[in-house]
């Protein structure tokens, strides 16, 4: 009698596997056997930075929408930094959203529902 594979308690997967297809470029043999993917720096570094670019696109939209047309710097630099923090936010957040996600997989603790 097989076993329905989906009845298996699910195992974590294991960081060689851990691309969303698996491993997407065979190996060569000249990376180490038990190298890591810095999960734990990533989720640092933008757990750090999210919170740090939202308080700026904050302060200089602020400065921007207080700002009159003789002032240095102008109101269009200043929309511009504003944008530019908002986009690096978000990409802080999908980056840390993402590292989340691969630590729970390899941790094998699945969603519920699954």
């Amino acid at each position: 009698m097989h076993q329905d594979p989906r009845s298996r308690p699910e195992e974590p997967v294991p960081r060689s596997r851990s691309g969303t297809i698996g491993r997407r470029f065979p190996r060569t043999g000249t990376e180490p056997v038990t190298a890591r993917s810095p999960l734990g720096l990533r989720a640092l570094l933008s757990g750090f930075f999210l919170p740090v670019f939202c308080a700026a696109t904050v302060l200089f939209a602020l400065w921007a929408a207080g700002s009159d047309d003789g002032d240095s710097p102008g109101r269009g630099p200043l929309v511009g930094i504003t944008v530019l923090c908002a986009v690096l936010a978000l990409i802080a957040a999908a980056d840390l959203v993402v590292v989340l996600r691969r630590r729970r997989r390899e941790r094998g603790s699945s969603a519920p529902g699954r």
